[in-house]
């Protein structure tokens, strides 16, 4: 089994999460999505697989790169 980190593209917030841990994602489904100087930045499915874990909440503050959630495919 692979795991994959998804990342922060962006310095933000996490303005909503869509999936939940155990949900199967297909490459491109929006994981959650980013506020950043008042814009909506879709996280995306890197890949096919089933989430593993989230390692962020509403309102938390991300960094450029930081892993927010983690996908095993």
């Amino acid at each position: 089994m692979t795991t994959t980190n998804v990342t922060s593209e962006v310095i933000g917030s996490v303005w909503k999460v869509e999936m939940n841990v155990g949900d199967t994602v297909q490459t491109g489904d929006v994981i959650m999505i980013l506020e950043s100087m008042k814009m909506e930045i879709p996280v995306e499915a890197p890949t096919d697989g089933k989430i593993a874990d989230i390692l962020v909440k509403p309102e938390d503050s991300v960094d450029e790169d930081q892993i927010l959630c983690t996908i095993e495919s």
